[in-house]
């Protein structure tokens, strides 16, 4: 898709490229957008959708002024922890890699939402320039809520063109030594006995990294993303909010965003579950509008008869 088209605000229909040619598609009712945390911006962006002052200074026609489109991206970013194994750990048949996992409270009362995710598996898992050869397992620890917030924005007005991405990951200390805490836990469990009849040498970050620093230089060179982007059109009802409760764009009619862009905060754990959930409920809204428009068209249809 290249872009949405409007009537004033009303959304009337989608143009889309296929083999070099332009094509157009009316729509009756809705549009639903879902082209993830990267794309569904992008493409809102390019539609007149967006920060309006930033939209003119592209010459891109205004629909909707709202600030809010691509910027609050968020992630689960990971560091692993690998150690080479003294005998076989191949994954098991029904394995998924990641075999087991841990949540961890780093600071506060065991009330507060886990600020930590581990997971496990039977794998030599190291980042680029360490050993990945022979058997071996590894753990990641993973930041559930980083502190600083990232933003997508148009590289151009061509569709073809992918859009800029900003991550921001590690711009907070905080965010560093919550990694590196997650390191030592990881090292505290592959150091217990449960571990000696499996556990050769550490390949990363290397057991000659002890000192915090050491690991917090390992954390900013193999930080990495979990592939959890959430966020660029969030849910709310504030001045940076994209789309409503029923994920309807606001400032236009007859569009929605339906998939994880519209997360205000990303989730404590996996990101796949809860944009399972996004689309079932979004199907359920979806549904209960078109009842209510097929109610009103036959009314009015009544109406009609009624009149003649």
């Amino acid at each position: 898709m290249t872009r949405l088209f409007f009537e004033g605000t009303c959304t009337v229909g989608v143009e889309y490229l296929h083999a070099g040619t332009l094509h157009q598609v009316h729509v009756d009712r809705e549009v639903i957008l879902s082209a993830g945390a990267f794309d569904s911006p992008k493409l809102l962006m390019l539609s007149g959708i967006g920060k309006a002052e930033y939209l003119r200074s592209l010459n891109i026609p205004v629909v909707a002024n709202l600030p809010g489109v691509g910027q609050n991206l968020q992630d689960h970013i990971a560091v692993p922890v690998a150690h080479r194994a003294i005998q076989d750990v191949q994954p098991a048949p029904t394995s998924n890699i990641a075999e087991a996992g841990l949540f961890a409270c780093t600071e506060g009362s065991l009330d507060r939402a886990p600020d930590l995710q581990l997971f496990y598996g039977p794998v030599l898992w190291t980042p680029p320039g360490y050993p990945k050869d022979g058997l071996g397992f590894a753990s990641t620890v993973c930041l559930n809520h980083t502190q600083n917030r990232g933003s997508v924005t148009l590289r151009s007005i061509d569709v073809k063109d992918s859009p800029c991405i900003r991550m921001n990951y590690l711009q907070s200390e905080s965010d560093v030594q919550k990694l590196v805490l997650g390191l030592k836990i990881i090292r505290e469990l592959f150091n217990s006995n449960q571990f000696d009849e499996f556990r050769g040498e550490e390949v990363a970050p290397g057991m000659d990294l002890t000192s915090d620093g050491a690991l917090q230089a390992y954390v900013r060179e193999v930080v990495d993303s979990l592939w959890h982007p959430v966020g660029t059109c969030k849910m709310g009802t504030d001045t940076m909010a994209v789309v409503d409760s029923e994920l309807r764009v606001h400032g236009v009619d007859g569009l929605r965003v339906v998939d994880a862009s519209i997360m205000p905060t990303i989730t404590t754990g996996n990101t796949n579950a809860p944009t399972i959930m996004i689309g079932e409920k979004a199907a359920d809204l979806i549904k209960g509008a078109g009842h209510m428009f097929e109610q009103e068209r036959q009314s009015n249809k009544m109406r009609s008869l009624v009149s003649h």
